[in-house]
This record gives C-alpha cells, structure tokens and sequence, in this order.
C-alpha cells in the first residue's frame, strides 16, 4: 500500500472501531484526551497521529496497539484494499480534476463493499471490450478536452510567441525548410528520413524519437510536406514547452503514463496552433460563416490556403469555434476504411455534442451507412475502382438522430492515408443546428443539402428496409429490445388485468 494512503486508512479504522462500539467523536476525544477538532483531522485522513496519541487512542478503544497500526483493514474494509490495488486507480490522473486519493477513499469508505464491486464490475466491462490503461488515458483526456471547449490558452500564446520571435506570426503556409532548419540550427535536433528500405516495418510511423548526442527526429519519407511540417512542428512544440514524457513514435501504440498522452497531446496542439495561426483561421471562418450557402470550393479554398491536411485543419476548427464563436455542441470523427475487408473503424473521436455518436468500440456492430463519413468513403472506393478518384473528396450532410430534436450540420472530407495501403480515411466535423448555430452560420439551411436521418449502427437502427437502402446487417439489437418491450406491454396488462379481479 502506498504511504500517502496510509493516514486515509487509520482514519478510516479509528472511524470504524468508534462506531462499532457506539461512541460519537467528542466522546472518543474525552476518553483519549484529544481535542475533537484533531480526530476529526485524523478520521479524515488529513493527520497520522504520533505514538502516544496512537496509544492513548488504543486504550480508549480497548484494542491493542498493534491493531492500530497494522495496515490490515478487518473484514469491513478489505474491499478497499481490492479498490487501492485496482490497476485503474492507481493510474489514473485524479488531481487533473481537482481530486486525490484521500478524497476517493472518504467517498469509498461509507461504502465500500459495494464500491469495490462497481469497480470489478468495470475492469470486467474494460476486459469484455479488451480495453487497456491507455483507452482509459485517452477517455481521460478526451474529457478534459471537452471540460475546457477542446481551447488551450497557454498553448495558443507560446505558438504565437514563438512565431514572433522568430518573425514568422501570422505566415501561412509555414515553411517545411523554415520549421527544419529553426529544429536544427536553435534547438540541436538533426533530422533524418526513416531507412525505410533497411526497416520496411517501421512504414506505419510518421515519425520517431531518437535520443542521442546529437538527438534526432527520424520522419517518414512516405509523408507529404504538410505531414512532415507537422512531425517537426510537434517537435518544436515538445522542446518549446519544456515537455518530459513523451511517445517516441507519432504512434499511439506505446502509452507508459497519463503524463506522455497529456504532452504527446499538447505538442501536437503547439504544432496545430503554428501551422494554423489563430487569428488568420477565425478571420477566414468569420467570411465563411456570414454566406448565405454553403460552399465546398470555398471551404477547400481556405484549408489549402494553410496547406495543411483535412485531419489538421478540421480538428483546428473544434478548438477555435467554441472560443471564438460559442458553437460547443460540435463533434469531430476520424473514419478509416478498410477495403479489403470492406470495414470500417472510428479511429479518432471527440465529442462534445452530448450525443450518443458512433463510438470507438469492440461491439463489432456496423456502423450507420447514413452517417456521411461512411457514405463518402463508399463513394471514394467506387471511385477508385473506377479508376476517377479525386482527393479529397467534400460533402456536407444535414442530420437528425432519430427523434432528436436538433439535427446537426456535418462537414466531410475523405482521402486514401498515405502510409496504410488499401485503407482510406474520413474525418468528419459536425454541429448541432441550434439557435446559435442558425445566428451564426449564414447557410445552415441550405435546402440543397441533404438530410438524413442516422443511427449509431445498423444493429441498433429501427428504419423499415424500404426507408434504408444502404443498411448492412438486420437491426439484430432493435429486434431484441422490441420484443422485450412488447413482453411487458403484456405482462403490465396481465397484472393489471388480475389486480382487478
């Protein structure tokens, strides 16, 4: 057991053995000669007594020393040892919310049989899904992200200081050689492309750290200039920033602390907020929004202006519109589609739209062909069949989530990925359709873009077949749930039926 929590635990014995033999607080402080206001401190955990008030707390219970101060907890409070030694909480970053061990234990203490079981129940849900820490880490910063509008000030501030400093604030595109040569000649970080045909494993990486006299930064020759810039801009951003942990591939694949996905996360926003100034996008966004329709020449005019990539400079729009124009109820998606096997898996998700979007899972269900990140990336493998494919592909779809009452404004762009064969991507930025969003956005009903009506999956979807020409599978859970339903429909009739009799 870990010494921070030892306090918790004698508070949480001393609590225990006075109510078991019916004493309050102020009369346990009279017997043992200690003021109530210090027990109160040691009950919570707050304050671990010296020997003679151990002693002295002993004699007033009437059990030996020894069982004070042995970190058994006693048959009441062994649950928590189970809860203490959960891989989870051990882990898992609590003071980024405001909390710390001593609070989880004040809360499990009042009960802690059942808390123990809620969180084997959970590790058991987490290996029914094969979820490890990391899915954890990342379900974390997700929320985190979320809690403050995806919008990070401090890191906003030191891009822009940086650019200014080096002469570069407000230029777009920013320069490949400019971002190598500032990473080589200031920083001392040689830069190198990976020996690809020497390890044609490594192909899925786009970058790798080496540390080494000199350090290096290895990058993935496969990548287009805009990805390379990207890799170095990251980098930039970790030796700017002073981060420590860090992942030494660009590859989610290695996770070791909350601590490196927290700073893998905020290098790439550095890298995102440089390449992408924040005054010159929330400038062009203000001239998209005040149109009347919507248009996709308009909206590629501006990401290309940036040079950047449809994952950069979407994902650069969920963190600037809730700070710059109040949209929060938005979502951002990444798609990757298989061809071979004709899949399609959610890579990359946040959400703040409140939603039971399309979530990244091992349900194996199919998700919703409605949804326009899987419509487009149909349209894309067709193409490419075809032998026509133009990328990146654009669409922009009104949605409604069955019988919510908002739909959303979706914009989508698909692509092949560059370093994964046979596989295509689409990302996915969406909106709910509220009062705001119609103030805001001059071509949110634009009538000539289509709406639909989505699910989370074909599985759960409740659409006649002559509504959904596109489904994969039949709606095997709606099914389910209707025949339960439609059990206690006639089991409620029955009793009511023989109540009456």
């Amino acid at each position: 057991m870990k010494g921070e929590n030892i306090p918790v635990i004698f508070g949480l014995k001393l609590r225990q053995l006075r109510e078991v033999r019916g004493l309050g607080l102020k009369e346990l402080s009279n017997l043992a000669h200690i003021s109530p206001s210090y027990m109160t401190e040691i009950e919570k955990g707050k304050k671990y007594p010296k020997t003679d008030k151990i002693m002295q707390l002993a004699d007033a219970l009437g059990v030996p020393y020894d069982e004070m101060v042995s970190l058994k907890l006693g048959e009441a409070l062994n649950p928590l040892e189970s809860f203490l030694d959960s891989p989870i909480i051990q882990v898992l970053p609590l003071q980024m919310f405001g909390l710390n061990p001593r609070d989880i234990l004040a809360l499990v203490s009042r009960a802690p049989k059942e808390i123990s079981a809620l969180v084997r129940t959970l590790m058991e849900i987490a290996g029914s899904y094969n979820m490890q820490v990391e899915h954890f880490f990342y379900a974390m910063l997700r929320s985190y992200q979320e809690g403050h509008d995806n919008y990070f000030q401090e890191i906003e501030t030191a891009a822009d200081d940086f650019a200014g400093s080096r002469q570069m604030a407000g230029e777009a595109p920013v320069s490949l050689e400019r971002l190598r040569d500032l990473l080589t000649r200031e920083m001392g970080v040689k830069v190198d492309p990976i020996d690809l045909n020497r390890y044609p494993d490594l192909n899925e990486f786009r970058s790798i750290w080496v540390q080494g006299k000199p350090p290096r930064l290895l990058i993935n020759p496969n990548l287009d200039e805009r990805q390379q810039a990207f890799q170095i801009g990251r980098e930039v951003g970790y030796r700017e920033m002073g981060l420590g942990a860090r992942g030494i591939t660009s590859s989610r694949a290695e996770v070791e602390s909350f601590e490196q996905v927290m700073n893998d996360f905020k290098a790439s926003y550095f890298a995102g907020a440089l390449m992408i100034p924040e005054t010159a996008l929330v400038k062009k966004l203000h001239d998209l929004f005040a149109m009347k329709k919507w248009d996709a020449d308009r909206f590629m005019a501006i990401m290309n202006h940036f040079q950047v990539t449809p994952e950069m400079f979407l994902y650069r729009i969920t963190q600037l519109i809730p700070k710059h124009f109040g949209l929060k109820t938005l979502y951002f998606l990444r798609i990757n589609h298989q061809l071979e096997q004709n899949r399609f898996r959610l890579s990359k998700q946040l959400n703040m739209s409140g939603l039971m979007i399309p979530t990244e899972n091992n349900r194996n269900e199919h998700y919703c062909r409605r949804w326009e990140g899987v419509k487009l990336l149909s349209v894309l493998a067709r193409q490419q069949k075809q032998g026509s494919a133009n990328s990146p592909l654009i669409a922009a779809q009104r949605a409604r989530f069955g019988s919510n009452d908002d739909p959303f404004f979706h914009i989508t762009l698909a692509r092949p990925l560059a370093l994964t064969p046979n596989t295509n991507t689409s990302v996915t930025l969406g909106f709910r359709i509220d009062h705001l969003f119609k103030t805001t956005v001059g071509w949110w009903d634009d009538q000539e873009v289509p709406m639909a009506e989505v699910y989370e999956s074909c599985e759960r979807c409740g659409l006649e077949p002559s509504e959904c020409e596109l489904r994969a599978v039949p709606p095997s859970i709606f099914e389910s749930k209707r025949v339960i339903e439609n059990r206690n429909v006639k089991l409620n009739a029955l009793l009511s039926e023989m109540s009456g009799i």
